[in-house]
């Protein structure tokens, strides 16, 4: 780093206020840092800003985590010390298990075996119990397996509670409180640039913040292989984001495009994030980088947008940090386009690389359907 750069930046740390002691694990999580991010994915002056969910315990997710058992328990629908069982790649689980340390419940996260290894002892050492499905579904992959394990354990314990991320609306409200915050920080939006998986950030984010920002828009990150947005199901090596099910959290309405990140142009983009701006995370953070980078260069200079970053690096140390596993998936050596290829509809064709689509819909039709008065 520059050393007059250095010296300008030491007072600014110098002088910061003291952060508030906490009391509870819980009171850590919420008022995440914004950090600038400009090149080599945008010029100076045209970077977006990335909200860093992973300075949370254990990301993004413990908002949920903590917001749908803290509701359910408000409704009655979780008695006092019963289990929590649901089914999750990582991140949920950990905003779980910190619920569950929190408000006195047993937990049990259903996975697979693309969990990482230091992921799985993670979790175990938080208290919850992990749970791996020994093979995926042959029409609904890793998800609908876990998800059918999830139906078996609650059969088979009574009064065990699933908050079902995918389609419990506590995990849209959930992120209310981070549009607020980025408000706070920022002033307003004009852009909001977000992963989907369950559809949750991205629905209650958008929703938050067109409270006072009327005109923002949102553009959906997806991956290759996803078949939220209407593209067939395939193999995905990438977690966290994307899904071989239909999330009903996901609100189509509110985007106004899509993007799908294909893993060798994530793992670039982490990777550029952590050397240059000393900021990373996973999937999820390299795939939003990238499209963030492409708005800030073809958006009107002034265009204030925002990525969010859900997670940090260290649960992908053995991924897409380490360099013979990458060399082994033939990730490396693959730097993006300046540009994403553009399909005009999102089941147009197969894609296998970074592309955009304008036009956004349901891939179920039920929002036609919802339209029309039909359940």
């Amino acid at each position: 780093m520059d050393p007059t750069l250095l010296e300008s930046l030491l007072p600014v740390g110098a002088d910061a206020p003291v952060p508030p002691i906490a009391r509870r694990p819980a009171h850590l999580v919420g008022n995440t840092p914004v950090l600038w991010i400009d090149e080599p994915f945008a010029p100076p002056g045209r970077g977006f800003h990335a909200k860093l969910e992973g300075t949370n315990p254990g990301g993004i997710k413990d908002r949920p985590g903590l917001h749908m058992i803290r509701e359910a328990r408000r409704r009655g629908d979780l008695a006092p010390y019963a289990p929590i069982v649901e089914s999750s790649s990582g991140t949920l689980g950990l905003g779980l298990a910190l619920a569950g340390l929190t408000y006195g419940h047993p937990v049990t996260v259903v996975t697979d075996s693309g969990m990482e290894p230091s992921m799985v002892r993670l979790l175990t050492a938080l208290g919850a119990h992990v749970d791996q499905v020994a093979a995926p579904h042959p029409d609904g992959g890793w998800q609908r397996a876990r998800r059918e394990r999830v139906t078996a354990l609650l059969d088979g314990a009574p009064g065990a509670y699933c908050p079902d991320q995918y389609h419990n609306p506590d995990n849209t409200a959930a992120y209310r409180p981070l549009a607020a915050e980025l408000i706070a920080q920022l002033g307003r939006a004009d852009v909001l640039v977000a992963a989907v998986g369950t559809g949750g950030h991205s629905a209650g984010i958008a929703a938050g913040l067109r409270e006072g920002c009327p005109e923002l828009r949102l553009i959906g990150v997806d991956a290759v292989g996803s078949t939220i947005f209407g593209q067939p199901a395939a193999p995905r090596l990438m977690r966290g984001l994307g899904s071989s099910i239909y999330p009903s959290n996901v609100d189509y309405d509110a985007f106004t495009e899509v993007h799908w990140v294909a893993p060798a142009e994530a793992v670039w983009a982490c990777r550029q994030l952590a050397r240059r701006h000393y900021a990373s995370g996973g999937w999820s953070v390299g795939a939003v980088a990238l499209v963030a980078g492409w708005v800030a260069r073809t958006y009107p200079a002034g265009t204030r947008i925002i990525a969010v970053f859900p997670d940090g690096p260290h649960r992908y140390l053995e991924t897409v940090y380490n360099d013979a596993w990458c060399q082994d998936h033939g990730l490396l050596g693959h730097e993006p386009p300046p540009e994403p290829d553009e399909i005009a509809e999102p089941d147009e064709c197969v894609v296998s690389g970074w592309t955009r689509c304008s036009r956004v819909r349901d891939p179920l039709g039920r929002e036609a359907r919802a339209k029309e008065g039909v359940r």
